[in-house]
């Protein structure tokens, strides 16, 4: 594991390291550490994460039977597909209350310590988090730690827990339209540790290895601070913000990442208006807090339900140049339930839904990326990989940079582009392998595993090239 400090200069590890000793000059208590812990925070980050591939899971829409059984007999294909983290969408009993829609919404929950009946026992869902660690997997949970459910036992147990207006009434989060919910009130400190104790309960008891916060900018930061000190006793584990507001605030102490929306706007531009890959630059390598790093993703829960599929978005043609972005850009990739199997999938939120596996599209081109991603230390993930360092080109539509490693270079050319563009670059590109090449038509090119650099100079529409050089 790595502690990570909290740093207001940019400076080397070693440097770092020096100076924290340095300070402790007139101490005589002696510190030691563990080879494979680096010195470096105010938090503990697991070194699981260098490596690691989030699945989102939605177990309602998974399988005809939306349960943890039905939903465990597809993890050997996941981890065969590359995936090694698996984040559960909320599996808490969801409040009747005020409920939007036949099912109600994951996010409206009833108990924080038990598990939707209609995803079957909590027994089971610890069954499945032994199994998928038994297979290498780790998990996480998503985590709702600004509001409950309008009948959650707080709202008639400790009602002090919540916001209330100037007649004493609870409130729904304001400025919203999330009226099947109530707001907790963060000024509580009683409530501040029965929700930590909520969380030390997944950890403890069944063995989760982090959360997914959602809304975590409604939720004052210093309880995410208190929050990720008390659980970081237990073990070291993982955990993401869904900010809006892409503060690095959240990334000092609380959080190890939060999740990259900047990339996902610019891909969506790049990948529909012609001469703007440019833009991307700031957000495939931006400064971060130290040891921070960007969750990147073109799909989720939100984005798939309410802004429609894959397709409807990007373009099904583009999703092998955006999903290059995705798994060699600095940070961590996210697939979405489903994405292995189509590009046009939009699935229900307040509904049953159902993902008709059978096709499975996109598994081959995700193994690869998932492959690609997991064995090649320059796109390791925070401090562990490389960082980026922009190839300059003369066409505003062609994506080039590097991340190098140890002595390994991996270079990444993407036509984010529906046309063929010819391009040149400020510096010769190094000869290497190809790892993946690919383009506009789905099809993997097999064939060239030798980079000849003039393939480079003249790319097909939305034609990508991973390429290794040693």
């Amino acid at each position: 594991m790595r502690k990570i400090f909290k740093s207001f200069i940019a400076l080397s590890l070693a440097t770092s390291m020096v100076l924290s000793l340095a300070g402790c000059g007139n101490s005589s208590k002696k510190e030691t550490f563990k080879e494979d812990e680096v010195v470096i925070g105010e938090r503990t980050q697991a070194d699981w994460i260098d490596t690691a591939i989030i699945y989102e899971v939605n177990v309602r829409q998974y399988t005809n039977e939306g349960t943890f059984a039905a939903f465990s007999s597809h993890l050997e294909r996941l981890k065969n597909m590359g995936v090694n983290t698996l984040w559960f969408m909320p599996i808490y009993p969801i409040s009747e209350l005020n409920k939007k829609g036949t099912l109600g919404s994951y996010y409206s929950i009833r108990d924080y310590k038990e598990v939707n009946n209609e995803f079957g026992t909590l027994d089971e869902f610890k069954e499945l988090v032994n199994k998928a660690h038994e297979m290498g997997f780790h998990v996480i949970l998503d985590w709702v730690a600004n509001h409950t459910g309008w009948d959650h036992t707080w709202i008639t147990e400790h009602s002090e827990y919540y916001a209330k207006d100037e007649n004493g009434n609870i409130i729904s989060p304001l400025n919203t339209d999330w009226n099947d919910v109530a707001q907790l009130d963060y000024t509580n400190n009683d409530m501040r540790t029965a929700m930590i104790d909520a969380m030390k309960f997944w950890i403890d008891d069944i063995g989760v290895d982090g959360f997914r916060c959602d809304y975590a900018q409604g939720v004052p930061l210093d309880f995410w601070e208190q929050a990720r000190t008390e659980l970081d006793k237990i073990k070291p584990i993982y955990m993401v913000a869904e900010d809006g507001t892409n503060s690095d605030s959240l990334l000092n102490k609380a959080f190890d990442s939060n999740y990259n929306f900047e990339l996902y706007d610019a891909l969506k531009l790049a990948s529909s208006v012609p001469n703007t890959a440019d833009k991307l630059e700031s957000y495939i390598k931006k400064d971060l807090p130290y040891g921070a790093f960007k969750m990147n993703f073109i799909d989720n829960h939100d984005k798939n339900t309410y802004d429609g599929t894959l397709a409807d978005r990007f373009g099904e043609e583009s999703l092998g140049a955006l999903y290059t972005v995705v798994f060699t850009a600095e940070g961590l990739p996210l697939i979405y339930s489903g994405n292995e199997e189509d590009s046009d999938i939009s699935l229900e939120f307040f509904e049953k839904d159902n993902i008709d596996f059978g096709d499975y599209k996109y598994e081959k081109l995700l193994t690869d990326f998932c492959t690609i991603k997991t064995e090649n230390e320059p796109l390791y993930t925070g401090l562990a990989g490389g960082k980026v360092r922009m190839i300059t080109n003369d066409n505003k539509s062609i994506l080039s940079y590097e991340r190098v490693k140890n002595g390994k270079k991996i270079t990444v050319v993407v036509n984010l582009s529906n046309k063929e563009q010819t391009v040149k670059y400020d510096k010769k590109i190094s000869k290497g392998n190809i790892l993946l090449n690919g383009d506009s038509t789905g099809i993997i090119n097999d064939e060239k595993t030798t980079l000849n650099t003039k393939d480079l100079n003249t790319l097909k529409p939305f034609e990508y090239y991973i390429i290794l050089s040693e």
